[in-house]
């Protein structure tokens, strides 16, 4: 029997039994695309494309495989030679039919773990792509093993296996299933509160969620973060749907008996806690870990705040059947089985690191980890992965008790910077890749050379749920701090909450920055906190602290939240506040960035300075100081409020402004 014949017998069996698989062409570029056009050639069906550049339609970006979502195809392509793209590859797999093949292009396992991938530019924070030795070995290792992959090697024999007949599939027919019809009965006579369907794709979450619609005798509001993402739900809701955008329900005054949030834990906590005190009955579905990165932290976390949640999970899929041997081999090789919350960690713990070539010797010990911090965390992505396997200047420390990992910590090098470099940050000129807290220490913070410190960032922290208040989280920040010695800081940046920072506090961090407007992510305001370690980050703690407490009247003013510091009332301006007010008049630094300062002299000018009044003192949108001021848009009005700076220092000390403007300017000159 011909390829063609075996393939095409074997594609119809997958379609009657309901499943789909994965086959990985590896080799060159050119022998990769014609084996994956040949393929395409003799089966029929959709082959979308997915590549940077792909000879055929249909094809797109995986950036833009986003906007397929809620689609379906039969059979596709992904070309991973030049990088791999992770979050997309799951992606894809998802939009699958029963009966489709995912074809995976490969360079030559020879050299693959040696190719530089171009997906790293999102993730490694270097300049250019860098090789994935890691993943691509953890990824190799995941095919090896999973005997329902299909590996066909440029220079190698090929072999179509035999596969065990399967059951029958039947394919839904648009009522509900089993699950969902039980599921659907609770909901119905559920007098009032707060209910969750969580599942894994594919499980008919929102055809559940439409089903509920459509039975209930009163009415239902329907919100989520993209009403795109709402089409099948749509669909099996029928004339009833009724969608209402989270920031529009928030605003309004509509009422509703149910309240359905799709996709809920893609929105922030705070802001689904406003929502759902709104409504008698509230129903949130998710997804539960893969590629959105939702995790199970969202039922630890916002939903633990509900002392009489109903729980519902799906576990049977709708769309191919049970035990597909794709979502198998996604999940294995992205690591979405997070049932590490599953069992104890008992016994003594003991906390020992692990830098990143533990990939190679003892790949379960970083698996765990990585499992345990992403159900702690509601947003745990492909691209973390990544980044834990692959980027510089990660590092990692662990601790486990007899059997499993009880706790882990995970932290990023940042700072050392050049004085130039650290200054040109400081004036807004530059924004080089990483670093997050150290450039934002110097990009929002008064001393222009904070960049060139050295420290650690805490990017997570993870403790199993048995075995909280033990006090292992501070023990495992205290070996970080002590494995730290030589670098002038460890520190954080979280969605502050009261909560977190008591945590952050007890290890003994002090805080430096409050952001001033709210992370979509989390619905709170950024907070940066540091430990010093040495004498230098002894000083930068301490003076960004006494400017944070300078500017915390100014901050609660234009937050309408209280900063959780001592405010100083100074209405004076110092050095520290000359050098911010000159780096917003005479070079780029945003004007929030300084908003301290500039309330500050507000208070000291009397000149009438209408579009920064405006804007800080009467809190006025930009739209409205435009239109009030005859301004063309948001650009003419910061030169406007950049040239009221500068006439205001100028009118209070036109040398002393003349000098910082020189010596600014330089700053965006260097090598």
């Amino acid at each position: 029997m011909s390829e063609n014949n075996v393939l095409s017998t074997l594609t119809a069996q997958m379609a009657q039994e309901g499943i789909r698989r994965l086959l990985v062409l590896s080799g060159d570029e050119r022998w990769c695309a014609e084996q994956a056009l040949m393929l395409r050639d003799a089966l029929a069906g959709d082959w979308l494309w997915v590549a940077s550049e792909a000879p055929v339609e249909p094809h797109c970006r995986p950036q833009a495989l986003q906007t397929l979502l809620g689609r379906e195809f039969r059979h596709a392509v992904f070309d991973a030679r030049q990088g791999f793209d992770a979050a997309a590859f799951a992606a894809l797999s998802g939009t699958l039919q029963a009966g489709s093949w995912l074809v995976l292009l490969t360079p030559s396992y020879a050299t693959w773990e040696n190719h530089p991938d171009e997906d790293s530019l999102r993730w490694s924070d270097c300049p250019q792509p860098i090789p994935t030795p890691h993943f691509v070995q953890h990824f190799m290792r995941c095919i090896a093993s999973d005997e329902q992959v299909l590996h066909w090697q440029q220079h190698q024999p090929f072999s179509w296996p035999h596969f065990p007949a399967r059951d029958d599939w039947q394919p839904a027919s648009g009522e509900p299933q089993p699950e969902q019809a039980e599921i659907l009965q609770q909901l119905l006579q559920m007098p009032s509160g707060v209910a969750t369907v969580t599942a894994a794709r594919g499980r008919g979450k929102s055809a559940l969620a439409g089903q509920l619609i459509r039975r209930i005798g009163g009415t239902a509001i329907v919100t989520a973060p993209a009403k795109a993402a709402t089409d099948v739900l749509a669909q099996f809701a029928g004339d009833k749907f009724r969608f209402i955008a989270p920031d529009a329900l928030l605003a309004g005054a509509e009422s509703a008996d149910w309240l359905i949030v799709d996709e809920a834990a893609a929105l922030p906590a705070p802001l689904l806690h406003r929502l759902v005190a709104r409504f008698p009955r509230t129903l949130l579905t998710t997804t539960v870990q893969g590629y959105e990165g939702t995790g199970r932290g969202f039922l630890l976390k916002f939903c633990a705040h509900f002392a009489h949640l109903q729980r519902f999970e799906l576990r049977q899929p709708i769309r191919w059947a049970q035990g597909c041997p794709l979502e198998k081999t996604v999940s294995d090789a992205l690591v979405f089985d997070d049932e590490t919350y599953a069992q104890t960690p008992r016994g003594n713990i003991r906390i020992s690191a692990f830098e990143q070539d533990v990939w190679r010797t003892n790949p379960e010990l970083p698996l765990a980890v990585y499992r345990l911090l992403s159900g702690a965390h509601y947003r745990t992505s492909p691209l973390d992965l990544r980044r834990m396997m692959d980027a510089p200047g990660q590092h990692f420390l662990q601790a486990s008790g007899t059997d499993r990992v009880a706790g882990a910590v995970w932290l990023v090098d940042e700072g050392g910077l050049s004085a130039r470099l650290s200054q040109a940050v400081w004036a807004g000129y530059r924004r080089p890749r990483g670093n997050l807290v150290a450039q934002s220490l110097a990009a929002h913070g008064g001393y222009p050379l904070a960049a060139t410190l050295t420290g650690r960032r805490v990017s997570r922290i993870a403790v199993h749920p048995t075995r909280q208040r033990e006090g292992l989280g501070q023990q495992l920040i205290a070996q970080a701090s002590a494995d730290a010695s030589r670098l002038d800081y460890l520190s954080v940046s979280f969605g502050f909450t009261a909560t977190l920072w008591r945590f952050w506090q007890r290890c003994g961090f002090i805080l430096v920055r409050m952001g001033n407007h709210r992370e979509a992510s989390s619905g709170c305001f950024t907070a940066m906190a540091i430990l010093p370690i040495s004498e230098a980050g002894k000083q930068l703690a301490e003076r960004e602290h006494h400017r944070l407490r300078r500017d915390a009247v100014a901050l609660s003013h234009w937050n309408g939240e209280a900063v959780p510091v001592i405010p100083l009332k100074e209405a004076t301006l110092n050095d520290d506040d000359w050098q911010a007010l000159a780096g917003f008049a005479f070079a780029h630094r945003p004007l929030l960035t300084s908003l301290g300062s500039l309330s500050r002299l507000l208070e000291t000018c009397c000149l009438p300075l209408p579009a920064l009044r405006g804007r800080l003192r009467d809190k006025d949108s930009e739209v409205q100081l435009c239109a009030r001021l005859a301004l063309s848009g948001r650009k003419a009005l910061l030169a406007m409020q950049r040239a009221e700076v500068a006439q205001a220092l100028a009118t209070l000390d036109a040398g002393r402004a003349q000098r910082l403007h020189d010596r600014i300017l330089q700053w965006q000159f260097f090598h």
